[in-house]
């Protein structure tokens, strides 16, 4: 065998790796968008939970900083858990996340929900695609639009106390934009992570479920954009 039919072989391995492991990242994210849809749904249909929940502000923001904490948790240990553990923690945080946006059908028309769901998905699965295809590095604009969604957070937590209408509009503009380059950039890191590990390992499913929270959060923060702008509608 020659050495170039060799590196074709190599190559497409490593491209046949890399799809699969890309089908689990979308795998466990879709699963994760369910839970949290169900358990949202499911809250919002419930007075005793909405009770529970909303009646007092300290339990809402509690949920809020066990969500932080795990995503950290998640982010920084995942390699070192077993994969159940993983899993476990993973939709114990789709499940946290349903629980604190059932509040969206309380707030916001079921017809404007779902089109801002769709408008997301489509908007995702383009710039997902990108991420995945193209051969450019992303990470000089990543980076980028990493420090733009930290003066985002910044300005949002300023303008809380000055409550500036056209602020807050422009920021969930900013955040849209922001959301949208960081899907693309963060598929095209993902892929790096198939590398991690084989199928069938720990290792590789533990890397799964990271890019699949990673993924998460990117839809989750651009749907609640979108969310906002076409309510303004």
């Amino acid at each position: 065998m020659d050495s170039n039919m060799m590196y074709e072989q190599a190559a497409k391995s490593r491209s046949e790796v890399t799809r699969n492991f890309i089908i689990k990242v979308y795998g466990w994210m879709t699963l994760a968008l369910i839970i949290t849809g169900i358990t949202g749904i499911s809250t919002a249909s419930s007075p005793l939970m909405l009770s529970l929940i909303f009646s007092s502000q300290f339990t809402f923001i509690g949920l809020i900083i066990a969500e932080l904490a795990l995503v950290i948790y998640l982010s920084r240990k995942v390699y070192s858990m077993r994969a159940g553990t993983a899993v476990f923690w993973f939709v114990t945080y789709a499940v946290l996340n349903g629980i604190t946006l059932s509040s969206i059908f309380l707030v916001f028309e079921l017809g404007v929900i779902g089109y801002a769901f769709l408008l997301t998905a489509v908007l995702f699965a383009v710039m997902s695609l990108y991420g995945y295809v193209t051969k450019t590095d992303l990470t000089a604009v990543g980076n980028l639009l990493v420090m733009g969604l930290f003066g985002v957070i910044i300005a949002t937590l300023f303008n809380m106390f000055f409550q500036n209408e056209q602020l807050s509009l422009w920021l969930t503009y900013a955040g849209v934009f922001i959301f949208i380059g960081l899907i693309g950039y963060d598929t095209q890191k993902i892929k790096s992570l198939s590398l991690t590990g084989h199928d069938g390992t720990d290792l590789s499913t533990n890397a799964s479920i990271l890019g699949a929270v990673i993924l998460y959060l990117d839809f989750i923060n651009l749907f609640l954009r979108l969310l906002r702008l076409l309510n303004r509608k």
